[in-house]
């Protein structure tokens, strides 16, 4: 069944939460695009001047929540309308529905015959562990309505994750957050990277390299602060909130920039000393990214990274998030790096290439759907 679902007419729908940027989640998006051409896409809030070519090329349709006043700038204060706009969403007659789930995706209704798959980023941290991170950064009324509003989005949330036949992770942490969360097994299939257009440079500076949205959680400070103490040459590239008071507290050593082009992207890493990757993601690119050019990442040893760098052959862990401890490991990092292999770094990042996404979907897709004909019959 599954399998010929890639070249045969039947009818898929992709159901992404919204589409207002190009981030980790719509370039997997991208990629189920390539696998399912001819698929539907829903998603919450549709924005085409934001989004790639390819996603602008499917037929792309919203739910009611982006034809309220606003919706694309301000679409999350909506959240409470999309269950709701979700379950309104007329699916009938998809043989194969897979939502992408990060923020609310998963909770459309499929009938008996439907095959839905859900590929999930994350459960919605700000309903769960970073609830109270979340909460204490709202305006106070926010503040106020949040504890009853959040309480009936969890019970939606849990409920909505019964209607899925199967889940897949995208890394062993979101695995571990989805039966903490949900109660369902998950298996992993990690999100599509394009390791090929990376490569190894002969050319080694001293600099390191950090790449991130300058966001509080991403932790762009405990690196600046790293660098600036032990006087490290770095280049630190990304924008967000804290882009101005890391530029303004950075040391003549450090580089900060906003963004840089791809040709630029892929020299930084591949002749930056290491990358530093200070925030406790739920899989995280820019680790695979660095390895695939052949160089080694210092990283928190939290979150997907776990599944992406191994410890002591592609790079170093850390384990408490502290200037103090980051910089204990960078000046442990400088005694292993003679160990480093650069062979050994693009090897590990091939593990995280388009085709091996393709069949880990395929083969969940395989297995799920064997499933539903069992329960059916």
């Amino acid at each position: 069944m599954t399998r010929s679902l890639v070249s045969s007419p039947r009818r898929i729908a992709l159901v992404h939460y919204w589409l207002v940027a190009m981030r980790g989640g719509e370039r997997v998006l991208e990629h189920l695009l390539e696998m399912f051409p001819q698929a539907d896409v829903f998603t919450h809030v549709y924005d085409p001047d934001k989004v790639s070519e390819r996603i602008r090329a499917a037929n792309v349709r919203q739910t009611f929540i982006g034809r309220l006043p606003g919706a694309r700038r301000h679409y999350q204060k909506y959240l409470p309308l999309m269950p709701m706009a979700l379950e309104e969403l007329d699916l009938r007659g998809y043989d194969l529905v897979i939502s992408s789930e990060s923020g609310p995706a998963k909770g459309v209704i499929t009938g008996p015959d439907t095959l839905h798959l859900c590929y999930c980023h994350s459960p919605m941290r700000y309903l769960w562990d970073h609830y109270q991170d979340y909460k204490a950064s709202a305006p106070s009324f926010s503040r106020l309505l949040m504890p009853a509003m959040f309480h009936r989005l969890r019970q939606w949330d849990v409920s909505s994750a019964s209607r899925v036949d199967g889940i897949v992770a995208n890394s062993s942490f979101i695995a571990r957050r989805i039966r903490k969360v949900w109660g369902r097994e998950a298996r992993v299939v990690h999100p599509p990277v394009a390791v090929d257009a990376f490569g190894p440079s002969h050319d080694i500076s001293d600099r390191y390299l950090w790449i991130g949205q300058m966001t509080p959680y991403k932790r762009a400070d405990l690196a600046l602060e790293a660098f600036n103490r032990l006087g490290l040459p770095a280049l630190m590239v990304g924008d967000g909130e804290m882009f101005a008071q890391i530029a303004a507290e950075a040391a003549p050593h450090v580089e900060v920039r906003k963004r840089l082009t791809f040709d630029e992207l892929k020299h930084a890493y591949a002749t930056c000393r290491a990358l530093v990757f200070t925030a406790e993601e739920d899989f995280g690119i820019v680790p695979v990214e660095a390895n695939a050019s052949g160089r080694p990442v210092i990283a928190l040893g939290r979150g997907g990274v776990v599944d992406s760098v191994v410890d002591g052959t592609t790079g170093l862990f850390y384990h408490r998030q502290s200037a103090e401890t980051l910089c204990e490991c960078l000046q442990r990092f400088e005694a292993w790096l003679p160990r480093f292999q650069p062979d050994s770094a693009v090897a590990n990042a091939a593990r995280f290439s388009p085709e091996v996404f393709t069949n880990g979907i395929l083969e969940a897709l395989e297995f799920h759907s064997g499933r539903v004909r069992r329960q059916v019959a």
